[in-house]
């Protein structure tokens, strides 16, 4: 099949739309003809691109450079770039500008490439339904990949006010749901909340149509050797504390900061130590939060060649959703928690991914985001109990060879396969 794949981030963008992007793509050009049409480099880039109103660009996926197959062969991919801006994603104000010109551009563009499905994704916000409409234009199957789950997320985050745009911005997606061949989400709590998006009766989502693909993770080969870690990342994340819980991240609107704080104060005297690595919209807010607290410390970002090393430093690392937002943030960051044989705090509610599938699996403790106190004592109890803390490590390896990123990608491509073949 010919796949159009629609999203503003791609490589050389660093963003974790454009690292699932770059994953996808070169999975389905395995067997399928793939364009993407992206933007110009604005996230982060490792290299820039001059402007034009467009540029194409001939890329032989990871596959196909390993086994060594020509240009010709089909895990080969086309991307085409449009000439969107491309502020840095810091200048938000701007960066809504990077969103229009590359709806714009990539629109009309879209208009003359030939397809069979086209694969939209979630970056800008407004791409579903941007791939909805091109659907009904070209008369072809849409294929819709949720990572960021808006209005919803905009609202919730104080992007948006509630009000005659963000109810007209949810009826569209709503509309883009119910258009959608295929959606694709990152977990059972998402999967429930697009369901309930629709009504019941014909007019509603299909829960057939709708396939989870998580994030997954990269697992090495068996007996590989294992590389080794940085010592100064360990010490610079555990100090003296003889138990660490870290969070390692972004610290946006979505964590139940204000619970994990309280809780922290809690255990202030139990030589417990609550670290936060990274940055974030929230992160002068929590610093102040948690000022007087000798067990709350926070640390930038470490290169991402000690990403490794983070991830083994703590006892058990802190992945948190505050209630009201399961289903619209499914962090990615656990399947690479548990690929490190570490287990999870959930700061959660129930119904979310990493609470139900930690109950599942035993790699994970759950405690309401809306009370430190319950929380406070479920990491007393976890510190205290080094055997549980053992099995919970050994039921997250295990765990993890469920949740490779090559059987995600293999659900992936058996979610696309048979849409819109060509006679």
């Amino acid at each position: 099949m010919r796949i159009l794949f629609l999203n503003l981030y791609f490589p050389p963008d660093t963003s974790a739309t454009a690292k699932s992007a770059e994953s996808m793509v070169h999975a389905l050009a395995q067997t399928h003809e793939v364009t993407v049409l992206c933007g110009r480099p604005s996230y982060d880039p490792t290299e820039r691109r001059p402007w034009k109103l467009w540029q194409t660009e001939r890329l032989r996926s990871k596959t196909a450079q390993s086994i060594g197959e020509t240009s010709r062969d089909p895990a080969a991919f086309t991307v085409i770039r449009v000439g969107s801006t491309d502020y840095p994603r810091i200048q938000m104000n701007r960066r809504i500008l990077n969103y229009l010109t590359y709806m714009k551009l990539a629109f009309w563009r879209a208009l003359f490439i030939p397809c069979d499905v086209i694969f939209a994704m979630t970056d800008p916000p407004f791409n579903g339904i941007v791939g909805a409409l091109l659907s009904v234009l070209k008369r072809k199957p849409l294929v819709y990949d949720i990572q960021d789950m808006y209005p919803d997320m905009a609202v919730a985050g104080s992007i948006v006010a509630p009000g005659l745009l963000t109810r007209f911005w949810e009826r569209l997606h709503r509309w883009a749901l119910r258009r959608a061949t295929r959606i694709i989400v990152l977990g059972d709590d998402m999967r429930a909340r697009v369901i309930a998006k629709g009504p019941a009766g014909p007019m509603g989502i299909d829960p057939a149509k709708v396939f989870i693909v998580r994030s997954g993770v990269d697992t090495p080969p068996p007996n590989s050797p294992v590389l080794p870690l940085n010592p100064e990342v360990t010490r610079a994340i555990r100090g003296n504390f003889h138990f660490v819980l870290l969070h390692a991240g972004n610290l946006g609107f979505y964590g139940a900061w204000d619970t994990i704080i309280a809780a922290a104060r809690k255990l202030g005297n139990e030589n417990i130590g609550f670290v936060f690595v990274g940055d974030g919209a929230e992160r002068s807010r929590l610093e102040n939060l948690a000022a007087g607290a000798t067990n709350v410390r926070f640390l930038p970002f470490f290169p991402g060649s000690d990403i490794p090393s983070v991830l083994a430093a703590p006892d058990a690392h802190i992945v948190t959703i505050k209630r009201g937002l399961e289903g619209v943030v499914v962090p990615s960051k656990m399947f690479g928690i548990i690929a490190a044989g570490k287990p999870i705090v959930a700061v959660a509610v129930r119904e979310t991914d990493v609470a139900t599938l930690g109950a599942e699996h035993g790699f994970a403790i759950c405690a309401d985001p809306a009370n430190s106190e319950e929380l406070a004592s479920s990491i007393r109890r976890l510190a205290a109990d080094r055997a549980a803390l053992a099995a919970m490590s050994q039921a997250a390896r295990e765990a993890a060879a469920q949740y490779s990123r090559a059987n995600e990608l293999n659900t992936l491509a058996g979610v696309v396969e048979g849409l819109g073949s060509r006679p």
